[in-house]
């Protein structure tokens, strides 16, 4: 019995018409490419052939046999073995990198593969086999830029895991155009088909930097270009295209992933592609090396060009090395303009190296680079004032030009102007009167005949074709509070034949009224006798009013420095007439209170220091220091309504705490935008108990007998900040023979330190102090660190 074939669970489709249709595309699609790539392989062959007819003088039958037979002897298949032979007669940047990538693979210990990896077309698959494939197809389809692509793409830059291949052509303007492209989504090359000049491309950073550019992640060198939508972390690499030391484009090359760093062979590779592509590109005919004194027609129209130039232009050809790279350019025409900077005649001159005859430029940035570049890239060159060195008799000297360098065809014109010294100082001061608003004029007294400026019509508000207005005719146009200067003027200048110069009001015939300077000075001939007079008349409006303004201004400072000083006299009379700078000592049960109070030096600055000592009613002596913010007549009023507030609060009997909440209250609605710090005490002379609080101020200083330290810093707001504040109080007991001390931040702070080192400061300072209160208080303010030229209080209590 024979077993039945399994049959399949899925129902079977029968194709649609538009599966048919897709099938058909695709088969199609593969055999014309299949049919590309037995077209360029067969084109290989037949180049090889022709070789073989040209170095065996055989028919091609003959040519084809001896083809046949090289095969079987050496094993070799028929493309392999033709792209040999080319390599062999050819000896160009192609054959050089084929046989780099032989040594360099030879020379590694590795066993050859016993056969050739084949292509999907059925070739094989080696780097002399793609590249001359790749050269034979483009060669075939060379007048089609975009099948030039397609074949490079098919045949050498697919087995490299290049997805996409672009041919850029590079326009004199900076601009690139997409020639040809393969690889690429459908509507992709249409919307990248012209790049405009300046706009930084992959393929515009290969052409600036002349060298082949490779990018690991196109997304992370934030450079847009054709393909960056769909490949954004594929890998990128743009080469120039160029022949002979022209860069006719860029081969700009797409990987769908990121591409790794790529060894020097494979750079070659592509270089040699962008060689190939570059002789599609290049449709100038090639000058023949073997005749270096051939002319090109595009040449004798440039020379012809250059005949017809008013400036200096100098015709220059290319000149390259066996291998096809640029080393020099050659003289081929002076214009009858020409002036040799050495002082060479032109016959000397044409037809010698541009390095030979001006070896100066090959200096850094120097001229032949600028040569250089513009015949590689297209891109014109201008600059103006560029330095261009000689060598006369081995000593350099350098003239300064403005230059221009264009390509035309094979050659490059250089054109150079140099700067004129007189024309140049003639240029610097036609600018200087522009801006200096100045028009010079001269009159003929023979003729009577008067010269002017352009800048002189402006300035009178004429047009250039009025005729201008004579020294004599000045004073009708002048306002007549002038007319007394003016006659003097013209008097000293036209009858004592001295220079002279005046300051008028030019009333103009729009209505506008100018503040002019006339400047003139008498010119004399051989007889001794007034020829003429020169001068020149400047538009002084400006300077007029500025000065006015000035003025004006200066009295505004003076009557507002006057009224400062009143107010800041009136705030120092105040502040004196409660606190007087040196008041006596105060004596209270059980206390010794000194006062020492040093008003800023600047008036200006006179602060809101303020310190008070009372008994009160109960037999509590209230001991208080404070210091409103600001300075001026603000501050010393403000100082008075905090201190009276006070003394008035304590009488109630409330503590420390309750009344700098009180006082904080006052602070801040009763006083207009004051803000204040200050310390209040209350001191029992039967217990020798002080109970203080603080509102944002420095605590006091305990000085006891060698030793001295400062209150801690307890909880307190500075007063008017806020409208309800709470404050902590202590207490501290305190011995006979103690000395406690009050004062303001005058007396410690510092710009280069803290209030911290600062206190410390001043505790190592009390401590330290001999003698009585008085002379304590005396040195502690005369050793005073402070640098901020404020108020300075210090109060001083000593226990009995």
């Amino acid at each position: 019995m024979t077993a039945e074939p399994a049959r399949s669970t899925i129902p079977h489709q029968a194709p649609t018409p538009l599966g048919r249709l897709v099938a058909t595309v695709e088969r199609l699609r593969r055999e014309v490419r299949e049919a590309h790539a037995a077209a360029d392989g067969r084109a290989l062959v037949e180049l090889a052939k022709g070789i073989l007819i040209g170095q065996l003088s055989c028919t091609p039958a003959a040519a084809a046999r001896q083809l046949d037979d090289l095969c079987r002897d050496t094993g070799l298949s028929p493309l392999e073995l033709a792209a040999d032979i080319v390599n062999q007669a050819a000896r160009d940047q192609v054959s050089e990198v084929a046989a780099e990538f032989v040594e360099r693979t030879t020379a590694v210990d590795v066993p050859a593969p016993p056969s050739p990896a084949l292509t999907p077309e059925g070739r094989p698959d080696t780097l002399a086999v793609r590249l001359r494939t790749a050269e034979s197809g483009m060669l075939a389809v060379a007048a089609d830029t975009q099948a030039v692509a397609e074949s490079l793409l098919t045949n050498a830059l697919a087995p490299l895991g290049a997805t996409a291949v672009a041919v850029w052509t590079a326009a004199p303007d900076g601009s690139l155009g997409l020639a040809g492209h393969a690889g690429f989504p459908p509507g992709e090359a249409a919307r990248w088909h012209h790049v405009p000049p300046g706009v930084s491309t992959v393929a515009r950073l290969a052409l600036r930097d002349r060298r082949l550019v490779a990018l690991a992640r196109l997304k992370r060198a934030g450079l847009p270009s054709i393909g960056h939508l769909q490949w954004p972390d594929g890998g990128r690499i743009a080469v120039p295209a160029g022949t002979g030391g022209r860069i006719h484009g860029v081969l700009e090359i797409c990987w769908p992933q990121p591409l790794a760093d790529q060894p020097p062979q494979i750079e070659r590779q592509i270089e040699a592609l962008a060689e190939l592509c570059a002789r599609t590109m290049d449709a100038s005919a090639p000058a023949d090396p073997a005749a270096p004194d051939a002319v090109l027609p595009d040449v004798r129209e440039l020379i012809d060009l250059a005949e017809g130039l008013h400036d200096p232009a100098v015709v220059l050809t290319p000149v390259l090395d066996p291998a096809g790279r640029l080393t020099d350019f050659r003289i081929r025409h002076t214009n009858s303009r020409f002036i040799d900077p050495v002082g060479r005649q032109r016959g000397d001159v044409n037809g010698s190296l541009l390095l030979e005859a001006y070896p100066m430029a090959a200096g850094e940035s120097g001229l032949f680079d600028v040569i250089e570049r513009v015949h590689a890239t297209g891109e014109p060159f201008r600059a103006e004032r560029m330095s261009l060195t000689a060598l006369v008799d081995q000593i350099p000297l350098t003239s300064v030009a403005d230059i221009s360098v264009s390509r035309h065809g094979a050659a490059v014109l250089l054109i150079w102007r140099v700067e004129d010294e007189t024309a140049r100082l003639a240029d610097i001061l036609q600018h200087a009167q522009r801006l200096g608003r100045i028009g010079g004029f001269e009159e003929n007294l023979l003729t009577g005949e008067t010269t002017w400026n352009a800048q002189l019509y402006s300035l009178y508000g004429l047009p250039a074709t009025a005729p201008p207005v004579r020294l004599r005719e000045l004073p009708g146009y002048a306002h007549p509070d002038d007319s007394a200067a003016l006659g003097r003027f013209l008097r000293a200048v036209l009858r004592h034949r001295r220079p002279a110069s005046v300051n008028l009001r030019l009333q103009r015939a729009d209505g506008i009224t100018r503040h002019i300077r006339v400047v003139a000075e008498p010119v004399f001939g051989a007889d001794q006798r007034l020829h003429a007079v020169r001068g020149a008349y400047q538009d002084i409006s400006a300077q007029h009013w500025t000065e006015v303004a000035l003025a004006a201004t200066r009295d505004q400072l003076a009557h507002t420095a006057a009224e400062s000083a009143e107010r800041n006299r009136l705030a120092l009379q105040l502040q004196h007439a409660i606190m007087p700078p040196t008041p006596p000592a105060v004596e209270a049960p059980g206390l010794r209170v000194a006062v020492r109070y040093r008003p800023a030096e600047t008036e200006s600055l006179v602060g809101g220091d303020w310190y008070d000592t009372v008994v009160l009613p109960s037999g509590l002596i209230m001991l208080s220091v404070g210091d409103v913010a600001g300075h001026g007549i603000e501050a010393a009023t403000g100082m008075v309504v905090l201190r009276n507030a006070l003394r008035g609060l304590a009488v109630t009997g409330a503590g420390p705490a309750q009344l700098l909440s009180w006082l904080n209250t006052v602070t801040h609605n009763l006083a207009k935008h004051v803000t204040a710090t200050a310390v209040c005490g209350l001191f029992d002379p039967g217990t020798r108990v002080m109970r203080w609080a603080r509102a944002g101020h420095l605590p006091p200083v305990l000085v006891r007998g060698t030793e001295a330290e400062a209150f801690p810093l307890i909880e307190g707001l500075l007063l008017g900040a806020v409208p309800d504040v709470t404050y902590a109080e202590r207490e501290v007991q305190l011995a006979p023979g103690d000395t406690l001390l009050m004062f303001t931040d005058g007396l410690v702070e510092r710009r280069d330190s803290s209030v911290q080192d600062s206190l410390g400061h001043l505790v190592h300072a009390a401590a330290s102090c001999p003698g009585d209160l008085d002379q304590r208080l005396d040195r502690l303010l005369a050793g005073s660190r402070s640098d901020t030229d404020d108020d300075t209080c210090v109060i001083g209590i000593q226990v009995g």
